[in-house]
């Protein structure tokens, strides 16, 4: 059972992502409320059949002052697509710092980017313009709803709602 259910705070927020069974224990336990299930697969016991939830809402707010996406090593490998950003390899991935540490390169999402080993050694401590290597994307920090919706590996189609952009208006 690997695929996995969006939790909602009791306004409709996303909170975060757990397995089907958390989720069903906290329907079951009256923890939480069915929002949407899956059309594909039910739950069966010996006696019974339930729907699989793919997203359940909190019956009480969870009050979280910061959601943002921690900086750790396998989420930049996941938001840069596990993929070097300067040769496109798969292999011997490493973290670099864009501009390098020793000329003041913070540690931090809009510094770090995945590469490969070889092409980390290449450009060593030279920024991407004097090594003459152009990286495919620009380092960014992810939101935690765009992290959600983009980085967290498969994505239902029921979870689209709550994880849409929301336009800003000006």
């Amino acid at each position: 059972m690997g695929r996995k259910v969006l939790i909602l705070n009791q306004d409709y927020s996303a909170l975060g992502i757990c397995s089907v069974p958390k989720a069903f224990l906290l329907v079951y336990l009256n923890k939480a409320e069915l929002v949407a299930q899956s059309e594909a697969f039910v739950l069966r016991t010996v006696d019974d059949e339930y729907p699989s939830p793919t997203v359940i809402r909190l019956h009480r707010y969870i009050h979280l002052p910061y959601k943002g996406v921690m900086l750790n090593r396998q989420n930049i490998f996941k938001r840069d697509g596990n993929r070097c950003q300067y040769c496109g390899k798969h292999e011997d991935l490493t973290l670099d710092h864009v501009m390098p540490k020793s000329r003041g390169g913070k540690t931090n999402w809009d510094n770090l980017i995945t590469a490969c080993k070889r092409c980390n050694s290449q450009k060593g401590d030279l920024t991407p313009e004097e090594a003459g290597m152009k990286p495919y994307q620009k380092p960014f920090k992810p939101s935690f709803l765009v992290f959600l919706r983009d980085f967290s590996g498969s994505v239902e189609e029921t979870w689209m709602p709550f994880l849409a952009k929301r336009e800003k208006l000006y």
